[in-house]
């Protein structure tokens, strides 16, 4: 999927609680985008490539915790997030590096559309600030206990 100009977001009609999500996606320099959990939490998309990280880089916890490293690829090469979110802890690896481990997360971020925190909640691409190409998104629902 490759979105146009001004595109919208797309939000799954599913509802997940605890979840390990892998999306492969491919970004140009300073185009941004991002994936919403549960439709409260955005991990940031964005062409930061050869940047320090930051509260708003490619893997961040958008505007609540900033990614341990950037391992953002270059424009044009294909780029992986896994992503686990466990109650409020979440996980993410860009590329096979880690960059928030376990992290509880203090807060909405600037993506919310569903409040109600202690229920399941969609997953959302996020298409409207720039050119984000999305191929593959894998999502595996856990056990409530986060197993």
């Amino acid at each position: 999927m490759k979105n146009n100009d001004g595109a919208g977001d797309i939000t799954s009609t599913g509802k997940f609680w605890n979840f390990d999500l892998r999306v492969e996606f491919r970004v140009a320099q300073k185009s941004n985008g991002g994936i919403g959990l549960r439709g409260r939490y955005e991990v940031q998309i964005y062409g930061d490539h050869g940047e320090p990280p930051t509260l708003h880089g490619n893997g961040a916890l958008y505007s609540l915790i900033v990614p341990a490293v950037n391992a953002t690829r270059p424009p044009g090469e294909w780029q992986v997030f896994e992503i686990r979110l466990v109650g409020r802890q979440v996980s993410v690896v860009l590329n096979g590096k880690t960059l928030i481990d376990k992290r509880e997360i203090e807060g909405f971020t600037a993506m919310v559309t569903d409040p109600n925190e202690d229920q399941p909640g969609p997953l959302t691409l996020q298409g409207d600030h720039g050119p984000v190409e999305f191929r593959k998104i894998t999502v595996w629902p856990l056990e409530k206990a986060g197993t």
